[in-house]
């Protein structure tokens, strides 16, 4: 049978996500089904198929990403898979192809995704841009280095309540932070605040608090508690789902309610920044046994767009050779002119002070690594004497990039 990619049909949605959950172990049950269905774009979903028989397929969040000094239409690139009997038959890499192409087309500078595989979208241009932090710590090894009186409180609420409230801190965080991406009504309604039994695995039910100062919402957490006890006592496991806040005093009180809860043997959280503040909080640095692994994924669909839509560091000009091995019609070379942090791109055909492949792009894009560290890798090179250097005074974040929710 032929095997190809096309459009997937609205009434195929349901089948399609049960599908690529079931390519890899998982499935979708009735009660979850609402919540999955609310936030996804049947326009943006692709099937791969095997004749009419529907073997794989991949989709696309339309999202505002934060990027230095400004946001950018992004696609956020979920649920790809195809199904083990139908794997290294080309059909990821022809699906990958024709969403890039559709990104492109919709006008959108930038994919974003989350790897299951760190080995699998660097051959389609993706760089890794953000970083990552997962800590663990002993409950009774969760103190702070100072005692600082609280100046806020906290109150346990509802989840309507916390739709309401959590936005309220979120927002702002967002706006400041590249890699985070606007969350709608909706976004939050069905994909961060349900709590839905499938997404529990093995823990029990997810409790909603909000910090607040003065009447005004500071600070959130999410969590859940996974019980377990021994004849010595508790076992027990809190998992931090999402934890945020507006300010220092703001953020070492959500995570004192963290540390202060009873009967918990062991704090998780799966995200996080990877210079995460607690470091310079608690008086035990080394017992957060905090693990740094590959976050946010981003592809550079238009570079002349994507250089545009975000802001830099004084001014200077640099032309930049950017090659792409899996769409060499998204490749060339650019001229950035900066002033005042405001970017101008031309295409150009002048001799190139850099020449990076696009996943390099894609790793200095948002702040999350520099030339500097590139080149210490053995990637771009250098044409001109000293543009690294210069590069990197453009490109220099001064707040590391980071994306507090798997999409």
């Amino acid at each position: 049978m032929t095997l190809e990619i096309r459009p997937l049909p609205a009434d195929e949605l349901r089948h399609y996500l049960e599908l690529v959950e079931n390519a890899v172990g998982g499935s979708i049950d009735d009660e979850a089904w609402p919540y999955v269905e609310g936030t996804k774009e049947p326009d943006r979903a692709l099937g791969a198929y095997d004749g009419a028989r529907l073997v794989g397929g991949g989709a696309a969040y339309s999202f505002d990403f934060t990027v230095p000094g400004g946001h950018a239409p992004t696609a956020g690139v979920t649920w790809v898979g195809v199904l083990p009997t139908h794997r290294r038959r080309g059909l990821l890499r022809q699906m990958m192809a024709a969403q890039l192409a559709d990104v492109r087309e919709r006008g959108e500078p930038l994919a974003a995704l989350w790897a299951s595989e760190g080995s699998i979208y660097g051959r389609f241009g993706y760089g890794l841009a953000t970083l990552n932090g997962r800590l663990e710590i002993e409950r009774d090894r969760a103190t702070f280095r100072d005692r600082i009186e609280p100046r806020g409180q906290m109150r346990m609420v509802t989840m309507d309540e916390a739709a309401d409230l959590f936005p309220r801190v979120y927002d702002p965080l967002c706006a400041a932070t590249p890699g985070f991406f606007a969350r709608s009504a909706t976004w939050w309604q069905s994909e961060v605040l349900p709590d839905v039994k499938a997404y529990r695995r093995g823990a029990d039910r997810k409790f909603w608090l909000v910090n607040e100062r003065d009447g005004a919402p500071v600070g959130y957490v999410m969590y859940r508690v996974a019980e377990d006890w021994n004849e010595a006592g508790t076992l027990s496991v809190l998992q931090v789902v999402e934890l945020l806040a507006l300010d220092a005093d703001a953020l070492r009180e959500t995570w004192a309610y963290v540390f202060g809860h009873d009967l918990i043997k062991t704090i998780r959280a799966r995200v996080g920044p990877a210079d995460n503040p607690l470091l310079l909080m608690v008086s035990e640095p080394r017992r957060l046994a905090l693990r740094v692994a590959d976050g946010v994924w981003l592809r550079i669909v238009d570079v002349a767009a994507a250089l545009a839509a975000r802001r830099y560091t004084g001014s200077g000009s640099l032309v930049l050779e950017v090659s792409d091995g899996f769409v060499p019609a998204f490749a060339g070379r650019w001229r950035l002119t900066v002033e005042d942090g405001v970017a101008r791109v031309e295409a150009t055909t002048d001799s190139a002070d850099l020449a990076l492949d696009v996943t390099d792009l894609g790793a200095v894009y948002l702040g999350g690594f520099t030339f500097a560290q590139l080149a210490r890798a053995g990637r771009t090179a250098e044409l001109t004497s000293g543009a690294r250097a210069r590069a990197d005074a453009l490109f220099v974040t001064h707040l590391r990039p980071w994306c507090p929710q798997i999409f």
